[in-house]
């Protein structure tokens, strides 16, 4: 407390008068008070202070774009609130929410948009032996494999390469991978051939 008086002491009065809130149910009014050099009188002055017209329309506002941003999963930046804002009757300007989300710590999650590359070299469409019936009488009769895009905030778009036996209906073999390539689509096949000993 005492090392981190000098810290605290460089802050405006309602940081100090927060401070101590926080605080009071550790330590006494009269202690965090003499520490703060504040005389209790201005302390209570402050905390029973009644809120500025502006300061109960910010905290309104407040509570506002926090329902907007979690009710859209964390999803909408300041711009799209603003907009929400404004459909429903509420008159602000794109700079205010943009600063009370900075107070609020709001950051909306950013997944950029999968752009699929064109194919070097040309596609050679092959038989649908499967034709659609995916009835079976015994394991490893019929497979069916997917690759699922997956977007993550360390590497960007990574990929799940995955094999299902449609008899058990069960994932069978599966390979990470931070690229799409055919090895590793080639390395789901293989895995699964030497789990289950399939027949070349």
């Amino acid at each position: 407390m005492k090392k981190s008086r000098s810290h605290i002491l460089s802050k405006d009065l309602k940081s100090l008068v927060r401070f101590i809130e926080k605080w009071c149910k550790e330590y006494t009014v009269s202690l965090l008070c003499r520490l703060l050099e504040i005389p209790r009188s201005v302390y209570y002055f402050y905390k029973n202070k009644s809120l500025t017209a502006t300061e109960v329309r910010n905290n309104q506002l407040k509570k506002k774009i926090s329902t907007i941003f979690f009710d859209h999963k964390q999803r909408y930046g300041a711009t799209k609130i603003h907009q929400v804002l404004l459909k429903e009757g509420i008159s602000v300007s794109l700079k205010h929410v943009q600063k009370l989300m900075k107070q609020l710590n709001l950051r909306s999650i950013v997944v950029k948009k999968y752009r699929p590359q064109r194919p070097v070299q040309p596609v050679v469409l092959k038989e649908n032996i499967l034709n659609q019936d995916f009835s079976t009488k015994t394991i490893c009769e019929k497979w069916v494999a997917d690759i699922t895009y997956i977007p993550t905030k360390k590497n960007g778009w990574c990929y799940l390469s995955s094999i299902m036996d449609l008899h058990t209906k069960k994932i069978i073999s599966y390979t990470f991978s931070k690229r799409m390539t055919v090895d590793c689509v080639l390395q789901t096949f293989n895995q699964a051939k030497q789990r289950y000993h399939i027949p070349e």
